[in-house]
């Protein structure tokens, strides 16, 4: 492969009919609006070309729009039965004791309370003790402080769900 070639994950996700590939963002992130953006700029020559767009259409979401994302999504310790992307997102609370699972439990339930949503985080990578702490120091946030911060945490989850998308051989 030389160096200005599209990648084959990408070319195949290019070559995608728009229903298919509308099938496969909205697995990548629950936003029609933001599967809508994505899917209008069309083809995408290189994958950083593609998180571009991405993260250009997550900086446009409406609260309703990151709302419909966030609906996408299951409680951190509690991936959906049978999902194995948010089960993988989510091993650090895998192994957690049974005491941080209630306690990321209740916070869960808190967090909901007070903002009207899931707490919603890059998991990838963090500790079940590393989501807890991270739940406890946002739950302090105003609404809106909130919004920004889940809408840059989708964007990282979106680029994570993106590569998987377009680097499978």
């Amino acid at each position: 492969m030389t160096s200005n070639s599209t990648p084959p994950g990408l070319a195949r996700f290019n070559a995608l009919e728009e229903h298919a590939a509308h099938a496969a963002l909205h697995e990548a992130c629950a936003s029609t609006a933001w599967a809508r953006r994505l899917l209008a700029a069309r083809p995408y020559a290189t994958t950083d070309a593609l998180y571009a767009a991405s993260d250009a259409a997550m900086a446009e979401l409406t609260a309703e729009d990151l709302a419909e994302a966030m609906a996408g999504h299951p409680p951190i310790g509690r991936p959906k039965p049978g999902d194995p992307t948010s089960a993988r997102e989510q091993r650090g609370m895998a192994g957690a004791s049974e005491e941080l699972k209630a306690e990321m439990l209740e916070l869960n339930l808190a967090y909901q309370d007070r903002f009207g949503h899931v707490f919603l985080i890059c998991a990838t990578g963090r500790t079940g003790e590393q989501m807890r702490d991270a739940v406890k120091e946002r739950i302090g946030n105003s609404p809106e402080q909130e919004r920004e911060i889940v809408r840059t945490e989708l964007g990282k989850i979106n680029r994570i769900r993106l590569a998987r998308i377009v680097e499978e051989d």
